[in-house]
């Protein structure tokens, strides 16, 4: 889909929405999705996120059915999809703003503090009342589900899969390999996840979580998906603080959890590898190669 703004101007309006073309402001960040902001005649922002490629059309099914059995449980504002068709999906903007954001350079801009200890309870609060829904109440929408043991077998098969087709370093391996054949650091139970809870996803006023976006990868799996950026992001000190409210709303941790969110953030560079695999595109193909064997 072209970046031209009067392309998105007239694909939305093919479906329904009247958007002023001028006020048009496109983020082409997104790996799945190119994504718009732009304002109705009305006044009112909406988000437009246009597929990349057919197959996402699929994926995004599965998620508008999630979204809507997730809405009511959870306190945060989560998108509503209003216009959902093979080429667009739309939703009234939400609250807040990104906690993360990348400038034209490139480089990260944090909008929050992430050592705030109103943000360690905010978060610990979301992620406490995010995985203590029952997974019966989202189910139906199609996610996928693992059971404890497919959690640890899948992350298992994929860096099997990725090491087929990549130079994977030593150490990495090494590390893998320790931590998956160590009963120790894995959870022996599931939740309703995200799947990539970080602050470009995380909708801030300040340090206080307002809504979540993209929820794409969604499951029932490992709750530690959901912590393992902020375990890389911030100080033991904070994480802790974090794990602390968590609890104390009914979220449930192990002994080596931290442990665990920290390896699990390594193998970032596996599902990289995985998604260079399915696009074929040889940018992503490199980009991998060069996170699964860093140069020393």
């Amino acid at each position: 889909m072209s970046t031209d703004r009067s392309a998105i101007h007239e694909l939305a309006r093919a479906h329904g929405l009247d958007v002023i073309a001028d006020s048009i402001a496109v983020n082409e960040l997104g790996l799945d999705f190119q994504v718009a902001i732009a304002e109705a005649v009305d006044g009112r922002s909406w988000v437009l996120r246009i597929p990349r490629r057919p197959d996402v059309a699929e994926r995004a099914a599965v998620e508008g059915r999630f979204l809507t059995a997730i809405a009511p449980h959870l306190s945060v504002a989560v998108p509503d999809w209003q216009v959902h068709t093979e080429d667009l999906i739309a939703y009234p903007l939400l609250p807040g703003a990104p906690g993360l954001t990348i400038d034209a350079d490139g480089a990260p801009q944090w909008h929050f503090d992430v050592e705030s200890p109103d943000y360690a309870k905010s978060l610990g609060s979301v992620l406490a009342e995010l995985h203590t829904v029952d997974p019966a109440a989202v189910r139906d929408s199609g996610i996928p589900e693992f059971s404890p043991a497919e959690v640890r077998q899948r992350k298992r098969d994929d860096i099997e899969l990725v090491a087929a087709e990549f130079e994977v370093a030593a150490s990495l391996r090494q590390r893998w390999t320790a931590w998956l054949d160590d009963d120790s650091y894995w959870p022996t139970f599931t939740t309703v996840t995200h799947g990539e809870v970080y602050p470009a996803h995380q909708l801030m006023d300040g340090p206080i979580n307002l809504g979540i976006l993209d929820w794409t990868t969604a499951s029932i799996g490992d709750p530690a998906r959901d912590f393992m950026f902020h375990h890389a992001s911030v100080s033991a000190s904070a994480f802790e603080a974090t794990t602390k409210r968590y609890v104390e709303e009914g979220g449930r941790v192990w002994p080596r959890f931290a442990e665990h969110c920290g390896v699990l953030f390594s193998t970032s560079p596996v599902e990289l590898g995985l998604f260079a695999l399915q696009t074929g595109d040889p940018g992503h193909m490199k980009a991998a190669g060069a996170q699964l064997n860093p140069v020393a």
